[in-house]
């Protein structure tokens, strides 16, 4: 059965998402594992770049130093997290399904407005507490940012961060980001915006994940020691 003309491109197509009251009391609890985190996302002629920190904290401690927190959900697109993990590992479960059945049943990939709105609806549906992405992607207009509150508020940039370490990230961005980066360009932007949270933000550290995407699909890399991309 063809889906309805007048049905939205970006409302979730798998159902609705229930138990809301349990599953916000679930993310407050201080013993789950949360990533503290610092993400930045930049945008660039040829594509985006987004990079995030490794570590995962639960209360006080380090949880875990080897944490992947950016992740492919499209074709040309990827999600970072910053937050309770086990929401953000089910929104990226979640916007996969979603992308591969809207592909499956309209001969397209959703395009990257289409799937940022689709993605704050799902935030706002309370079944994701509490997590705050970027969103980064290139479709037919070309590459795109977008920041993404945990209320799911989205808003297109050129270049922003998200998580504890944003405020010495966002620093480096405002000195250093300008029109027209090339994608190594950009690379080296992020990675010392990166740097500059890990050395001041005791929830970032332990490497960093980049994910560069372009036209041709999203590379993803990890490096467990940041200066070897500078």
């Amino acid at each position: 059965m063809e889906p309805s003309s007048e049905q939205p491109v970006f409302g979730p197509e798998l159902g609705e998402f229930t138990d809301r009251e349990q599953r916000a009391a679930e993310a407050n609890d201080e013993e789950g594992m949360k990533t503290g985190t610092t993400t930045v996302g930049l945008t660039t002629d040829e594509g985006v770049v987004l990079a995030t920190d490794m570590r995962a904290s639960m209360g006080h401690m380090v949880s875990s130093k080897d944490v992947q927190k950016v992740e492919q959900i499209h074709p040309t697109g990827a999600l970072t997290i910053a937050g309770s993990v086990s929401a953000a590992q089910s929104l990226i479960s979640t916007l996969r399904a979603e992308t591969n059945l809207y592909e499956a049943r309209r001969g397209k990939d959703m395009s990257m407005q289409a799937l940022s709105t689709l993605t704050g609806n799902l935030l706002r549906s309370g079944a994701f507490f509490i997590v705050q992405p970027i969103l980064g992607g290139v479709d037919d207009e070309g590459a795109h940012i977008y920041s993404i509150d945990a209320l799911g508020g989205t808003t297109e940039e050129e270049y922003t961060v998200t998580g504890s370490g944003s405020q010495y990230a966002l620093g480096v961005l405002e000195q250093e980001f300008e029109s027209g980066l090339s994608i190594d360009d950009a690379k080296t932007v992020a990675t010392k915006a990166i740097k500059s949270a890990v050395e001041r933000d005791l929830a970032s550290g332990n490497g960093i994940n980049v994910a560069v995407v372009t036209e041709d699909g999203v590379e993803i890399s990890r490096h467990k020691e940041i200066d070897d991309l500078l």
